[in-house]
């Protein structure tokens, strides 16, 4: 592996682990548009849950009394059942079209967000609707390590605080991606590569998260929701080039 190749590896997984760091989920969601220009899909992915469960372990002592369990206990039925579902997939995603579409995803979801001023807070569907949240996002935990966004978006339209938001994802994530993680092992889709790219990716998730982690203690509601979206959108503009662009 060139200097190169180490450097975006390290770059992805800073960005990646300063975001977990910040907002209790989106490793993939930084790294992933970094990491798929020298790193195949197929060893992405499982990259990704091994900084994504890393990420969580580091940040946990700093976040542990934001933890709701009460909040969070649906979201993680449904995305225990969901996991197998999205790890199943791993093997059918086709590179440019899995770059493509996450890359989409991840411009319309910021944007939605954005658009969401308003101090929403429905109660529609309850603990069954927050449960079929977390299943879908499930499915995309276990595909591509994206366990988040779609359960983001689902607290911002109950009007969760940011502190709630935090503990629930916190949990979520890291026992979500943490299962995804034990099951592509145990069904044999993460290579020894794989173990080898993490050593050299787990510092730098290690140091973004503990600085994300110390950025989210200065930031209030506001700033909190619009640096989230920046961040994301910016992934997203990164992965749909890459996915277009001529190699």
């Amino acid at each position: 592996m060139n200097v190169a190749t180490c450097a975006i590896l390290l770059s992805g997984a800073l960005a990646g682990g300063f975001v977990s760091g910040l907002t209790g989920f989106g490793t993939a969601l930084m790294a992933l548009g970094i990491w798929l220009y020298v790193v195949p899909a197929s060893a992405a992915v499982p990259l990704v849950l091994i900084c994504s469960v890393g990420a969580q372990l580091w940040t946990l002592p700093a976040m542990w009394k934001l933890l709701d369990f009460r909040l969070a206990w649906p979201f993680v039925a449904g995305g225990l059942l969901g996991m197998p579902v999205g790890a199943l997939l791993v093997a059918r995603a086709d590179p440019q079209i899995f770059k493509l579409s996450v890359g989409v995803m991840l411009l319309v979801f910021p944007a939605a967000l954005y658009f969401i001023r308003s101090n929403l807070k429905l109660s529609f569907g309850g603990r069954a609707a927050d449960g079929a949240v977390g299943f879908a996002g499930g499915i995309l935990g276990g595909l591509a390590g994206l366990s988040g966004p779609l359960p983001i978006l689902w607290a911002s339209v109950r009007g969760w605080s940011k502190d709630q938001r935090r503990g629930v994802f916190q949990i979520f994530n890291g026992i979500v991606l943490g299962a995804a993680l034990c099951l592509q092992i145990a069904s044999g889709f993460v290579a020894g590569e794989v173990f080898w790219l993490a050593l050299l990716a787990l510092p730098g998730t290690f140091l973004g998260a503990w600085l994300g982690a110390r950025t989210y203690r200065a930031l209030s509601d506001r700033n909190f929701y619009d640096l989230v979206l920046g961040l994301l959108f910016i992934s997203g503009i990164g992965m749909v080039w890459s996915s277009i662009a001529p190699s």
